[in-house]
């Protein structure tokens, strides 16, 4: 089941959304420039990506510095292959645009990147290998397009044994089917493997990232309801 584009126009021009496909694209083009460059390029992952024994290690030392928290967002913009990228930025260019369009631009930009840490951190609890990749923020507005938009109506290639065919669906059955996904995958890994990843997708940081979206989201809408009254 993969997603196309969805049938939910927005009512002004998803800039923040935008932004976030360039910058990650961008990141995506200088990592394949070091490609030639073994040493390099393992320096730039060693760097940018989030690692939870390193940063744990660091805040139980008391090293609050920029460069402890710098990895916690760098991580969201940098990826491991084509598929791992094309992937992300599909659902991020689908889904985000509409989100961004309920929470403007700003706030979106604030949303995605809690997203990313709750997420990150999720992660790095249950499994503490260092990653990468935009997944886990993504995963957030999958949550919140979820609770905003149930009933959109999203174009989505289904593969069928030897039959492929493109069917409209709800996002409810899109999107749940995604976590239901996740979720499976991540206790499978669990029981079978002691807390040791035989894979190289964070299951638990879509998992954490997508019930951040979902609370970060009402949290956003509370805010903004709360900004229209005066209280005396």
């Amino acid at each position: 089941m993969i997603p196309l584009r969805d049938q939910n126009p927005t009512s002004r021009a998803p800039i923040a959304n935008r932004v976030l496909l360039a910058i990650n694209i961008a990141v995506w083009i200088y990592t394949l420039s070091l490609a030639r460059d073994p040493a390099a390029i393992a320096a730039f992952y060693d760097r940018y990506s989030f690692d939870w024994r390193e940063f744990s290690g660091a805040i139980a030392q008391g090293n609050l510095g920029v460069q402890t928290f710098i990895p916690l967002f760098t991580h969201m913009f940098m990826h491991g292959g084509w598929l791992h990228v094309i992937g992300n930025m599909l659902y991020l260019w689908i889904f985000g645009d509409n989100v961004e369009d309920r929470l403007g631009s700003g706030p979106y930009l604030v949303f995605y990147l809690l997203c990313g840490v709750v997420a990150a951190i999720g992660q790095g609890l249950v499994q503490p290998e260092p990653m990468v990749g935009a997944s886990g923020a993504i995963a957030g507005v999958l949550g919140a397009y979820l609770v905003l938009y149930p009933t959109a109506r999203v174009s989505t290639l289904i593969f069928l044994g030897l039959f492929i065919s493109v069917v409209q669906l709800p996002a409810l059955i899109v999107i749940g089917f995604f976590i239901v996904l996740q979720m499976i995958d991540a206790v499978a890994e669990l029981r079978f493997t002691a807390h040791q990843a035989t894979s190289n997708i964070a299951y638990f940081a879509h998992i954490f990232g997508f019930a951040a979206g979902i609370l970060l989201l009402l949290l956003f809408r509370q805010r903004r309801e709360a900004g229209r009254f005066r209280f005396g």
